[in-house]
């Protein structure tokens, strides 16, 4: 816990669990009162506050280049530091994915097992893959 610690900042009584990876230095915020749970993967990402992150989910920044058929992906290079934004109050089920530059809204629910690939409204819950609106919370 202490390295996680030293490379990001971290609001109060935020409760981290095992074995959770988070990248380099100034590339995750996370605000007060979250609780992320074990073998979360966290690429690059600004959580609020009363974030709940279940077991398993990756919040992905980066992506490789893949336009040119010429050129083997590899070789492409990638975007990188494109981070995921997540609001206040919002509760993440496990194995989610969310990729590079989604914003979730305030107060939304990500079903396990999704795959977020585009911006999130408040207070909804989505699910599946590509992760779609369910119903609205209000």
């Amino acid at each position: 816990m202490i390295h996680v610690l030293k490379i990001m900042k971290k609001g109060d009584n935020t409760r981290f669990e095992d074995h959770i990876y988070i990248s380099g230095p100034g590339r995750v915020t996370i605000g007060k009162s979250c609780q992320i749970n074990e073998r979360v993967f966290i690429q690059g990402a600004v959580i609020g506050d009363y974030v709940m992150i279940a077991p398993y989910v990756s919040l992905i920044a980066n992506m490789h280049n893949f336009e040119r058929t010429d050129i083997p992906m590899v070789k492409q290079g990638k975007v990188v530091g494109n981070k995921v934004i997540i609001e206040d109050d919002v509760w993440i089920g496990r194995n989610a994915i969310v990729m590079p530059g989604v914003r979730i809204g305030k107060g939304s629910i990500i079903a396990a097992g999704s795959v977020v690939t585009k911006d999130v409204p408040e207070y909804v819950i989505v699910g599946g893959t590509p992760a779609k609106i369910i119903k609205s919370r209000k």
